[in-house]
């Protein structure tokens, strides 16, 4: 008779505001599942997922995780991607001490210390200032030096933590905050938010959003008379291909973070081969076409959870925690191990900048060339162009 197979069970938000990451996450995950079950399973038994749509709503979760480990009986759970799917499943997790690997969850643990929990984020022991540190730290670096920031952030979840962050790292590098404000996810015209921005006079525009409104924001950035002289920063938006598409060109100067770009300071042992076959299949998939963003991290995370069971032989929670406290992973985003409330030991996080983006075609970012790494200058691909609107007349220069 055929073993019994590990059910790891988990909700994803395929659909809603962040489906197209979500989608690009449950990809990487369907390809390691494939690739682990080729190899012969885990424990020499297959390995499936059992897994829930939470349409990006974070009131979902809880009840979704609760059927998960209650009703299915799961023998392990993930978190999904996103602090907005992963923070409402944390009173479950805990009441029942499960062993649980989150996707990109910024600062999830920051007040539940929860010792079972582990950040499949570079962002490491200070999630918060990490995220955009790059971004005012290559500010700081510019002549004549900038001196003002405006904050403008959706009004979701994720947002608080980036902005906390903004905050600490602005008087960290010596600059004002002169403006700030929120906006709904609904809105859909941004130049009245532009305009209030404008009249703070600010020198860097500090943005967190998403994706539809990343692109919203900047179509009526570039239609805007007002050009701060450094944009971007936490923006969930251009990383993804869908989104590079629709906006082009007007990409070209955006400062923002990213965790995985093709550059050869990143060229980990096994993510050209994942990122190859994620390509073949993300036809059928609905999923970000590039998947540099999304996929290495969500491929690591599952690397770390199957380490885990075969380092141990077991699937119980307490023993795959303990382990993974104590232990350096193997991964496609390179060796990771996990420190202060189960972030990484080491912090990894970029910053660049687009430059000499011409039409909407994604080959162009196959090589890196397109997103030049400015921050942190040990993993630098180029410079800064500076300010913003210098950047833009190269756009309009380049064939």
């Amino acid at each position: 008779m055929a073993p019994a197979p590990i059910k790891i069970g988990y909700c994803l938000s395929l659909t809603g505001p962040v489906g197209g990451n979500g989608r690009s996450a449950q990809l990487a995950h369907d390809i390691w599942c494939d690739d682990v079950n080729k190899r012969g399973g885990l424990l020499e038994r297959p390995v499936e997922f059992v897994r829930y749509d939470d349409q990006g709503d974070a009131s979902r979760v809880p009840s979704l995780y609760a059927r998960l480990m209650d009703h299915d009986q799961v023998d392990l759970v993930i978190g999904g991607y996103g602090t907005n799917t992963i923070l409402p499943a944390m009173p479950g997790i805990t009441e029942r001490q499960r062993f649980f690997v989150g996707l990109m969850g910024l600062g999830v643990n920051n007040e539940l210390a929860y010792p079972n929990y582990f950040a499949m984020i570079p962002t490491g022991s200070d999630p918060n200032a990490a995220l955009t540190e790059g971004f005012f730290e290559v500010a700081s670096r510019q002549s004549p030096q900038p001196k003002t920031v405006a904050l403008l952030t959706a009004d979701a979840v994720f947002s608080r933590n980036p902005v906390l962050g903004a905050k600490v790292n602005a008087k960290k590098f010596g600059f004002e905050v002169v403006h700030e404000a929120i906006y709904s996810l609904k809105t859909t015209d941004f130049a009245p938010l532009l305009d209030e921005v404008a009249k703070s006079g600010c020198d860097l525009l500090f943005l967190c959003s998403y994706l539809q409104d990343s692109i919203g924001l900047v179509r009526a950035l570039d239609a805007h008379p007002f050009k701060p002289k450094i944009v971007g920063a936490a923006m969930i938006g251009p990383q993804n291909g869908a989104v590079r598409s629709a906006l082009g060109a007007l990409l070209n100067g955006i400062v923002n973070y990213e965790y995985w770009v093709p550059v050869p300071s990143l060229a980990f042992d096994g993510v050209a081969e994942l990122l190859k076959v994620y390509r073949e299949r993300t036809p059928g998939a609905d999923a970000d076409p590039l998947g540099h963003y999304i996929a290495p991290l969500a491929y690591a995370q599952m690397q770390v959870v199957a380490q885990a069971i075969e380092g141990t032989g077991s699937l119980e929670d307490s023993v795959l925690s303990e382990f993974t406290r104590s232990t350096e992973f193997s991964t496609v985003m390179g060796k990771i191990a996990f420190g202060l409330n189960g972030e990484w030991a080491k912090p990894r996080v970029l910053q660049v900048q687009f430059q000499n983006i011409a039409g909407d075609g994604l080959e162009q970012y196959r090589d890196g060339s397109r997103q030049v790494v400015v921050a942190p200058r040990e993993m630098a691909s180029g410079e800064l162009i500076y300010p913003f609107a210098n950047a833009r007349v190269a756009r309009r220069l380049t064939p």
